[in-house]
């Protein structure tokens, strides 16, 4: 019974705890992907023919941790099959605050595009049974400068 107690509280803390950073995350990348929206970002890997630009490597990474109650949700689709949908939220964060963490890289060398990017994840631990405990997202790309004359 008291295991029971003890698993019911660390998911009800771990839901409150989880969605509370989760919901303030997103509120904060949706602010600097305002800020930032000026500056693009593409995957092409074709020199717009812009004259007259200096090129620098820019990169963001980040680690975002899997809350207990994501991983108790993601073990229950692992018997049932189906998309673990706890996970997307997850990774959709670490995608987008990497892209800014790059962006505001290149905003702070005075670029005016990202080309060429490109996008690596992994899992940083795998405790227990292989569960997920962690994912890395780096986010790279050349930015484009204004040369100074």
């Amino acid at each position: 019974m008291i295991d029971l107690i003890i698993l019911l509280t660390l998911l009800l803390l771990g839901y409150g705890f989880g969605h509370y950073a989760e919901k303030k995350h997103y509120k904060d990348i949706i602010q600097r992907e305002k800020a930032l929206r000026n500056l693009p970002s593409v995957s092409s890997k074709v020199l717009p023919p812009i004259t007259q630009m200096d090129n620098e490597l820019v990169s963001g990474n980040v680690v975002i941790s899997v809350d207990y109650f994501k991983r108790f949700l993601a073990g229950l689709r692992n018997i049932f099959g189906g998309r673990v949908t706890s996970y997307e939220t997850l990774l959709d964060r670490a995608r987008r605050e990497a892209i800014l963490r790059m962006k505001e890289q290149a905003h702070a060398m005075g670029a005016k595009l990202i080309f060429n990017v490109k996008m690596e994840t992994s899992s940083i631990y795998k405790g227990r049974r292989n569960s997920v405990g962690s994912v890395e997202i780096l986010a790279y790309g050349t930015a484009l400068i204004p040369k100074q004359h």
